[in-house]
């Protein structure tokens, strides 16, 4: 594409597209073409904030861009995703990446076949301290993950699986890298009629185990990943983007075992900026995004499976 800027447009700018299009309005080498809404007046305000138009109609907003970025609704991901992909236009798509299995692997051949970068929104895989524990991941044997905090009155269209637990699930099998052997997965409802609550345990044929639970009715904030490994024991804070090391060694004086402990703080940076940025390099790039359309489908297998064990058990 030489130097010429990209022309990226954001359809639905409720409180999450709203960031997007905030960013993407002030990133280099991106042309900001505008914002499209279901709700007119909303999409007019987020315009006027970054100085850009409000698009009339949808396919008005996909046919002034080179790639668009999709924060709607789960339920419209794959009709719009689909329309977005055919009409030319690369497209990055808020996760989970759709609904259903069959219009995730829609959107992959799509993609595929007129060579398009599709790029899920998996935003923690850009998280500064996820980002620095890599570095020291070595066969990982358990993994315990907590990510808790207060009900959010947008979020109506799914369970907390795939709301929130969706995270989880695509970090853990970039972290671990083997296939699924088992899991089992319980949940109930407390203020919607879906899952508000929930745990999983996953089964890795490698021999490790993931253990996720994931709440939307905890009044305050905890997002954090424990991983247990042959030579150390890493704790993660998603929030302070904390990572805390602990290693064993022996003590040379006494001969016996003692545990050392090391704190990183890596440099702090917007993991929505990183990961929109990413996703443009990639188009300009010619690369492999970070987090493919596959990456996505195989999280959301498992977040459907995870939800159909627990409607299956609250029926028991």
């Amino acid at each position: 594409m030489g130097d010429n800027k990209l022309k990226v447009s954001v359809v639905g700018v409720g409180h999450l597209g709203e960031h997007h299009a905030r960013i993407l309005s002030k990133m280099e080498g991106v042309a900001f073409m505008g914002v499209y809404d279901v709700d007119r007046r909303r999409a007019e305000e987020i315009a006027a904030k970054c100085r850009s138009r409000a698009f009339s109609s949808f396919p008005s907003a996909v046919k002034a861009s080179d790639a668009v970025s999709l924060v709607v609704p789960t339920e419209s991901h794959g009709e719009l995703g689909l329309k977005v992909l055919e009409a030319g236009r690369h497209l990055f798509v808020e996760k989970p990446i759709t609904q259903t299995v069959r219009e995730a692997e829609e959107l992959i051949e799509a993609a595929k076949s007129r060579d398009l970068t599709l790029q899920v929104g998996h935003v923690e895989r850009f998280n500064a301290g996820i980002l620095a524990l890599s570095e020291y991941l070595r066969e990982p044997r358990f993994v315990e993950s907590h990510r808790l905090g207060p009900i959010a009155p947008r979020v109506q269209d799914v369970g907390v699986v795939l709301d929130l637990m969706i995270h989880d699930l695509d970090l853990v099998l970039s972290l671990v890298k083997s296939p699924v052997k088992d899991m089992e997965s319980f949940g109930v409802p407390i203020v919607t009629d879906r899952e508000d609550i929930a745990n999983t345990r996953i089964h890795f044929e490698s021999g490790c185990v993931a253990d996720l639970t994931v709440s939307r009715v905890t009044p305050e904030l905890q997002r954090k990943v424990r991983i247990f490994q042959s030579d150390a024991y890493l704790s993660l804070d998603y929030l302070t983007q904390t990572l805390e090391i602990y290693r064993r060694r022996m003590d040379p004086e006494s001969h016996r075992p003692i545990i050392d402990r090391e704190v990183l703080s890596p440099e702090k940076h917007d993991a929505l900026t990183v990961e929109l940025e990413s996703f443009l390099n990639a188009i300009r790039n010619g690369r492999r995004p970070v987090v493919t359309g596959e990456d996505g489908l195989e999280a959301l297998r498992l977040g459907i499976r995870a939800v159909e064990q627990i409607e299956a058990s609250m029926k028991r």
